[in-house]
């Protein structure tokens, strides 16, 4: 077993597309769920969106920086749409009717008499040639050994761990802020924020259309890397991928949805190489093959997730009196 392509494949994907494209996504979810107290099950909707605002408005003939603003502005929409006959419900009531409106969302995108637009089951592609034209960096391949990154993956990877940064920045403003307080204390106790005079509603409304905006831009990073947008690829496993990237970094932390990401994409491919070499080499045993690294890995993987809430449930940053709220 080489233990050190395993580990150094692993490091690739802490810091590549996907990595930075889930780090964004998650700043975006952590708002919502780790500071106001939101149950949105259905995070994916927004990822969707933004990707299909983009894809779509580049192939009419706009420019992408039409796109990435019809993305956002559809995101913020179904925010809003999603949200003003829904955030009266709380917890389990909310993340049921917020995942089936996701999947909704996915099927509406992947039927026939939307292929027109959307292009239906195939989806598009090829979009993002303007972005690549613009690649500031030269021709080869960047790094050391076999830690390397060609000058597409390098810019792609600029891009998205630019747009963490800028939401890092945003969402520390925020949480400062007096809104953000005021986020806190509805998450704390929603009807004593209200006998204060706050509107609750309008507030929890303004989190799930702000962190649907930014979830829309980690659904646009992760389109222009694979130039190619499909509804099935915006399943409800992606939610639960970017609430596992809060949950382990720490939910109503700053950084922690960037910790999370990083852990999450290192152990993800590490797990699959560790998986592979062991039954290729036989340690599991006979009666496992390669078809079922994928299944191993996400056993092991839900395991340690398991262990993890029994044992520090508030993440790597987190702390036990951020989880003590009642999730709405």
């Amino acid at each position: 077993m080489d233990v050190g392509k395993i580990l150094i494949d692993g490091l690739r994907a802490a810091v590549g597309v996907p990595a930075a494209a889930f780090a964004v996504s998650a700043v975006g979810l952590n708002l919502q769920f780790g500071y106001t107290g939101l149950l949105n099950f259905g995070h994916v909707g927004s990822m969707l969106l933004g990707a299909y605002g983009l894809a779509i408005t580049v192939d009419l003939g706009g420019p992408m920086w039409l796109g990435v603003v019809a993305g956002i502005g559809a995101a913020v929409l179904f925010g809003l749409a999603l949200g003003y006959p829904t955030l009266r419900l709380r917890a389990d009531f909310l993340a049921i009717t917020t995942i089936a409106a996701s999947e909704i969302l996915r099927l509406v995108f992947r039927s026939e008499f939307a292929r027109p637009l959307t292009g239906g089951v195939f989806g598009i592609q090829s979009f993002a040639d303007g972005f690549f034209a613009l690649n500031p960096y030269p021709d080869g391949v960047y790094g050391l050994g076999t830690f390397r990154f060609d000058e597409r993956q390098l810019w792609v990877m600029t891009l998205g761990w630019l747009l963490v940064g800028l939401g890092l920045a945003a969402t520390r403003r925020l949480v400062y802020s007096p809104w953000g307080r005021t986020l806190k204390a509805v998450r704390e106790d929603e009807d004593a924020t209200a006998s204060l005079g706050k509107n609750v509603f309008l507030i929890k409304l303004q989190s799930l259309m702000l962190g649907g905006a930014i979830g829309a831009l980690g659904g646009m990073v992760l389109a222009i890397d694979q130039q190619n947008v499909n509804p099935d690829f915006f399943q409800p496993i992606v939610t639960f991928y970017v609430y596992t990237i809060v949950i382990m970094g720490g939910a109503a932390t700053i950084t922690g949805p960037v910790i999370g990401a990083v852990l999450f994409w290192f152990l993800f491919e590490a797990m699959d190489g560790f998986v592979g070499a062991a039954v290729e080499l036989g340690w599991l045993g006979p009666w496992f093959d390669s078809t079922d690294v994928g299944p191993i890995r996400f056993a092991v993987f839900g395991l340690g997730l398991m262990l993890l809430m029994i044992f520090r449930p508030q993440g790597i940053l987190g702390s036990r009196e951020e989880l003590m709220i009642d999730a709405r």
